[in-house]
């Protein structure tokens, strides 16, 4: 059963338009939900899929042809599932461009019906999906006003969002839409608060779009105050000992969506795994700092490995089993009396690594956000209007690792050898690239002293750097230092003033490590 979204008090009342979802089984020909006029498809070397629904006559048979305005181009025979009526093709692989259009044809003993998709483009579909954050519209976030004047020159980036709505049962095909496919313009992107479409979605669409020069095609399923387990399928929650009813969740603001267990999978997520897709961005964590917080370096990797897999099997082997999947690192919500929890997510998001690509989340990209807090944002500090410095870093993510250009750099320093001089008290930091020094803050790299069992952290000054290096001084604990932290903090530093950045001015992630074990740690 599915339901639509009354939205959370905390977020306005969206307008949605439902779908008859609940067809009878001899309704006419019909393509699935979230394919329409303007859309772009998945473009070569992947072949996209379009699926729909015949009419009940088994004789039935279903065409599909993709034409420009001079000629036919290629001819398609569906294959039709005659048990639930659901037919299916697989485009042969398309080059990037357009129009085209692209007629669905049913031919039976009644006579002929058709349905025709118009100014169709190949080009690379991406999902995005989350919480508020990437809910958040381009008319909230900085240089707004601008952003929204110039959406209209680039008509090739082409936008569709999901509407809101829950199911406790996996669902064929998405019970509701916000946005049709359509051509971006000023009152599509800045539609409303927390609405469509998407900021972060957009910008990355749009940076792809001026690197790559080809179409781009984007795909919103977000919910604001959502955990992780809503967007988890039941498999990927058990791989992690989460049943239905083991949620463990503070009352807290930061909920303020569904929280049921897989139920946004369920409605959300499922129902497009049949579209070949060329990869996802996810903006999401904050809810899960008061839900199940522990279990989140579980839970992410999992869902990320669950929805390759079936993205991979929804749409017969199209969609790279282990396509790129990008995420933003949380970025901060108290600047006073913080505590730990958003630390211990943004390590969490990592798998525990701090960094990644790792074995536990291959082929991934991170955005780290944690110098972007944003004390005066009317939506609260918890949602950062520099949107466009988000969707940037995740944008030099993908053109790494979903674009293969080794060369770009899409992270900030991290560690690659930590030095403690007990003589000295001091502690060497190396990294493997060449560091920019903003501050000297000297509550941001902390040590561990070791005594009487337990682990006390003390902040450390750090005095200098070279090109590649950081010098902690005045370590209290030389002989029991046991380990290093930094940035471990809610709200670790001002806006675009964390201490550490690489060349490309990407801020260092944060780190917690310990000497124990650690081929990179020595004393001498």
């Amino acid at each position: 059963m599915a339901k639509a979204s009354s939205r959370a008090p905390l977020l306005p009342l969206l307008p949605v338009l439902l779908l008859a979802w609940a067809w009878e089984a001899d309704a006419a020909l019909r393509v699935a939900s979230y394919y329409g006029d303007h859309m772009v498809l998945q473009k070569e070397p992947s072949r996209a899929v379009i699926w729909g629904y015949k009419d009940a006559d088994a004789n039935a048979t279903v065409t599909v042809t993709i034409s420009n305005n001079q000629s036919t181009l290629k001819k398609h025979t569906a294959e039709v599932e005659e048990k639930s009526k659901i037919w299916r093709v697989l485009l042969s692989p398309m080059a990037q461009g357009g129009p085209y259009n692209i007629e669905i044809q049913q031919a039976y003993k009644k006579g002929i019906s058709n349905v025709t998709l118009k100014d169709v483009y190949f080009g690379d579909v991406w999902l995005c999906s989350g919480q508020s954050n990437m809910e958040m519209t381009v008319s909230q976030i900085f240089n707004a006003t601008e952003e929204l004047k110039n959406a209209s020159d680039f008509p090739l980036v082409r936008v569709f969002a999901a509407a809101h709505v829950e199911s406790v049962e996996e669902l064929q095909d998405l019970a509701g839409i916000q946005l049709n496919w359509s051509i971006p313009k000023a009152e599509i992107l800045g539609h409303g608060d927390f609405s469509y479409f998407s900021a972060v979605c957009w910008l990355f669409g749009r940076y792809l779009f001026e690197k790559l020069n080809y179409p781009i095609g984007l795909i919103e399923s977000s919910w604001g105050g959502t955990p992780i387990e809503t967007w988890s399928s039941k498999k990927a929650l058990q791989d992690c000992g989460l049943s239905k009813r083991s949620e463990n969740a503070r009352s807290s603001e930061l909920i303020s969506g569904p929280k049921e267990s897989s139920i946004l999978w369920n409605a959300m997520i499922r129902p497009l795994v049949n579209m070949t897709i060329h990869g996802v961005i996810w903006y999401q964590g904050e809810a899960n700092t008061v839900m199940n917080m522990d279990l989140y370096n579980c839970t992410f990797p999992a869902l990320i490995d669950d929805w390759r897999k079936t993205f991979h099997e929804g749409s017969q082997r199209q969609t790279q089993r282990y396509f790129p999947f990008g995420f933003v690192q949380l970025c901060t919500e108290h600047q006073l009396h913080p505590d730990d929890t958003f630390s211990v997510i943004r390590w969490h998001q990592t798998a525990d690594f701090g960094f990644v690509p790792n074995k536990k989340m291959p082929n991934t990209f991170m955005a780290v956000t944690i110098d972007l807090g944003d004390e005066n944002s009317p939506y609260g500090s918890i949602h950062p209007r520099d949107k466009q410095s988000v969707a940037y870093r995740l944008y030099l993510g993908a053109l790494a690792l979903a674009y293969a250009e080794k060369s770009t750099v899409f992270q900030g320093p991290y560690p690659q050898n930590i030095q403690v001089d007990v003589l000295h008290k001091n502690i060497t930091v190396t990294y493997e690239e060449s560091i920019l020094l903003r501050n000297l803050d000297n509550k941001t790299f902390e040590v561990c002293c070791f005594s009487m069992e337990t682990c006390k952290w003390n902040p450390v000054t750090m005095s200098s750097a070279s090109s590649h290096t950081v010098i902690l001084r005045n370590v209290i604990c030389p002989n029991t230092t046991v380990g290093l932290r930094y940035a471990w903090n809610e709200w670790p530093c001002q806006y675009r003033l964390c201490p550490l950045y690489n060349t490309q001015e990407l801020p260092a992630p944060p780190f917690v490590l310990f000497s124990l074990n650690n081929p990179e740690w020595t004393v001498v």
